[in-house]
């Protein structure tokens, strides 16, 4: 398998996976402004709108859309319970909580880390952006994780999000306009996750502090 990823972007979550799980991966930079892979492809041709991650299976085919790639990979190793049982009620609430990452966290950011091409609607998508935040904030309030008391492909998702915005105790890679500095929890969280060592291995890796 060959894992498409542009450094510090969402693509570092299924690359954080793969880490946990010892997958045999490659991975494989694909350059930001020219769309071409550091092996010269065209990565139009492998994912045709053009952002990551895509995940090239043995057999050919490519498996688009971060939260698919996240739940194949976990799957590929039951025994980690990096998801839920399939069918579980678990499992669902996994897939709810992945459905709300990718529209409301991942996609909220859009407008602040493009904030120019934007323009007024920052102002209308930051308090937006911190509201959900406050939301996770408060799940994660007697939690060593997002789903509980275990790590889950939803926790390797929001690291990689929340590296986008900017807290003292954070390292921001993006530095969108919005501060974390009071989410007493999301500090205790992102201090656990960031700490484990395939998330250590994944940023490394992707040439990240």
């Amino acid at each position: 398998m060959k894992l498409y990823y542009i450094p510090a972007s969402c693509s570092l979550a299924p690359h954080i996976v793969a880490h946990e799980l010892g997958l045999d991966l490659t991975v494989c930079r694909v350059d930001h402004a020219t769309h071409r892979t550091e092996a010269g492809e065209d990565y139009g041709a492998i994912n045709p709108h053009g952002y990551v991650p895509a995940l090239a299976l043995d057999d050919g085919s490519v498996l688009r859309e971060g939260p698919a790639i996240l739940q194949y990979l976990a799957d590929l190793k039951p025994e980690a319970r990096l998801a839920p049982e399939n069918g579980s009620l678990a499992r669902y609430r996994l897939q709810e909580m992945l459905g709300f990452l990718n529209s409301e966290i991942h996609k909220g950011f859009i407008p602040l880390l493009y904030a120019r091409l934007a323009g007024r609607w920052v102002e209308t998508a930051k308090p937006r952006l911190a509201a959900r935040y406050a939301w996770i904030d408060a799940q994660l309030a007697g939690r060593d994780f997002l789903m509980g008391g275990t790590f889950t492909v939803a926790d390797a998702y929001l690291f990689a999000l929340t590296g986008w915005g900017q807290a003292p105790w954070l390292t921001s890679y993006d530095r969108a306009d919005i501060q974390f500095d009071d989410l007493h929890n999301l500090r205790a969280w992102y201090g656990r996750v960031r700490g484990r060592p395939a998330v250590r291995q994944a940023l490394q890796a992707e040439g990240l502090r």
